[in-house]
Protein backbone atom coordinates (compact mmCIF):
# COMPACT_ATOMS: atom_id res chain seq x y z
CA UNK A 1 0.00 0.00 0.00
CA UNK A 2 0.97 3.52 -0.85
CA UNK A 3 0.42 6.49 1.26
CA UNK A 4 -1.24 8.25 -1.88
CA UNK A 5 -4.24 5.75 -1.64
CA UNK A 6 -7.42 7.00 -1.32
CA UNK A 7 -6.64 10.17 -2.41
CA UNK A 8 -5.51 13.60 -1.24
CA UNK A 9 -4.56 14.09 2.54
CA UNK A 10 -5.64 11.24 5.37
CA UNK A 11 -6.55 12.31 8.31
CA UNK A 12 -7.29 9.44 10.70
CA UNK A 13 -9.71 9.69 13.99
CA UNK A 14 -6.36 9.02 15.98
CA UNK A 15 -4.38 11.78 14.36
CA UNK A 16 -7.19 14.27 15.00
CA UNK A 17 -7.01 13.39 18.88
CA UNK A 18 -3.79 12.27 19.16
CA UNK A 19 -3.18 16.15 20.06
CA UNK A 20 -4.76 15.66 23.30
CA UNK A 21 -3.27 12.91 24.47
CA UNK A 22 0.69 13.77 24.62
CA UNK A 23 3.86 11.90 26.53
CA UNK A 24 2.98 12.47 30.25
CA UNK A 25 7.11 13.06 30.89
CA UNK A 26 7.70 15.83 28.20
CA UNK A 27 5.02 17.56 29.14
CA UNK A 28 5.94 17.63 32.70
CA UNK A 29 9.11 18.60 31.60
CA UNK A 30 8.00 21.49 29.60
CA UNK A 31 5.51 22.42 32.12
CA UNK A 32 2.43 21.94 29.50
CA UNK A 33 -0.88 20.28 30.96
CA UNK A 34 -2.31 18.10 28.28
CA UNK A 35 -6.44 18.22 28.51
CA UNK A 36 -6.12 14.88 30.51
CA UNK A 37 -3.38 15.22 32.87
CA UNK A 38 -3.86 13.75 36.52
CA UNK A 39 -1.29 15.09 38.63
CA UNK A 40 -1.59 11.94 41.53
CA UNK A 41 -1.61 9.48 38.82
CA UNK A 42 2.16 8.86 40.27
CA UNK A 43 0.66 8.41 43.75
CA UNK A 44 -2.22 6.47 42.04
CA UNK A 45 0.60 4.16 40.31
CA UNK A 46 2.05 3.73 43.68
CA UNK A 47 -0.70 2.28 45.55
CA UNK A 48 -1.51 -0.21 43.07
CA UNK A 49 2.57 -1.68 43.01
CA UNK A 50 1.88 -1.97 46.80
CA UNK A 51 -1.35 -4.04 46.11
CA UNK A 52 0.21 -6.27 43.98
CA UNK A 53 3.53 -6.30 45.90
CA UNK A 54 1.35 -7.48 48.98
CA UNK A 55 -0.68 -10.18 47.55
CA UNK A 56 -4.17 -7.49 47.78
CA UNK A 57 -3.31 -6.94 51.28
CA UNK A 58 -4.99 -3.55 51.58
CA UNK A 59 -3.89 -3.21 55.09
CA UNK A 60 -0.08 -3.10 54.05
CA UNK A 61 -0.77 -0.36 51.94
CA UNK A 62 -2.87 2.79 53.66
CA UNK A 63 -0.10 4.77 53.77
CA UNK A 64 -0.29 5.02 49.76
CA UNK A 65 -3.95 5.27 49.88
CA UNK A 66 -3.99 8.31 51.71
CA UNK A 67 -1.70 9.43 49.77
CA UNK A 68 -3.45 9.42 47.11
CA UNK A 69 -6.23 10.73 48.54
CA UNK A 70 -4.91 13.88 49.56
CA UNK A 71 -3.22 14.53 46.45
CA UNK A 72 -6.76 14.23 44.80
CA UNK A 73 -8.41 16.23 47.52
CA UNK A 74 -5.78 18.87 47.15
CA UNK A 75 -6.10 18.56 43.24
CA UNK A 76 -9.53 19.23 43.28
CA UNK A 77 -9.50 22.14 45.20
CA UNK A 78 -6.99 23.70 43.75
CA UNK A 79 -10.02 23.31 40.67
CA UNK A 80 -12.81 24.60 42.40
CA UNK A 81 -10.42 27.99 43.76
CA UNK A 82 -9.04 28.39 39.76
CA UNK A 83 -13.32 28.14 38.28
CA UNK A 84 -14.33 30.31 41.48
CA UNK A 85 -12.08 32.98 39.76
CA UNK A 86 -12.63 32.60 36.59
CA UNK A 87 -15.79 33.42 37.74
CA UNK A 88 -17.57 30.01 36.02
CA UNK A 89 -20.03 28.20 37.64
CA UNK A 90 -19.99 24.31 37.70
CA UNK A 91 -23.94 24.35 35.65
CA UNK A 92 -22.78 27.24 33.11
CA UNK A 93 -25.31 29.75 33.95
Amino acid sequence: MSSSEGGGEKSTEWEKSGSRFTGYPIDVALDIKPEYFDPCQEAADRSLKCLRRNGGDRGMCTDYFQAYKDCKQKWMDEMKEAKRKEGKSWFGL
